[in-house]
């Protein structure tokens, strides 16, 4: 259950991270600090997110498992049907410095914030998770930032739609689970 939770962000920061690789190359400095952007918000949100869903859950009672579903399948809908300009991104974030830094780290990682609403009702031991969210943001950013160039941009989009199909496959697993659980 961990991998479909890891996985999909991973897919989604590869793609983000390769728009930024695919507009060339960046120095050392630059490819460091996207990747402690990737890997703080990305390993940030799920906690915010989390922190956010515990006293709704608890507002809402009984229905708090399924809106945390419906979380995670809206969020891998989400990256299915919306189309982004990952360059635009791309050329917004290594460009950004301050304030702007952090609205862009926040926008890079609004589907972490969604996976948090569902940690805790894939009852996943938060700590795993949450290394599991760092490594794989460390990895994808790294493997994008230096394949950007070499990768097409439709293989950099296929990863994003495979990322929103997986997240709507464990949302309806985790949703069914609670129906016949």
């Amino acid at each position: 259950m961990l991998l479909g939770f890891v996985l999909p962000l991973g897919l989604d920061s590869f793609a983000v991270a390769g728009a930024i690789g695919a507009g060339g190359a960046l120095a050392v400095r630059d490819r460091w600090r996207i990747t402690a952007l990737f890997v703080v918000f990305e390993a940030g949100m799920p906690l915010v997110g989390l922190a956010l869903g515990a006293p709704l859950a608890h507002v809402i009672g009984p229905i708090a498992n399924y809106a945390a579903a419906a979380a995670v399948v809206a969020i891998g809908l989400w990256m299915l049907l919306h189309d982004e300009d990952h360059e635009e991104r791309a050329e917004r974030l290594v460009a950004a410095r301050g304030a702007a830094l952090i609205g862009l780290g926040v926008s890079i990682s609004l589907d972490e914030l969604a996976i948090g609403f569902g940690v805790g009702l894939a009852h996943l031991p938060l700590v795993p998770v949450i290394v599991g969210i760092a490594v794989q943001a460390f990895l994808a950013a790294q493997l994008g930032l230096r394949l950007g160039v070499r990768i097409a941009e439709r293989l950099r989009e296929a990863a994003e739609r495979l990322a929103g199909v997986v997240l709507v496959v464990l949302g309806v697993v985790l949703a069914v689970e609670q129906l016949v659980g």
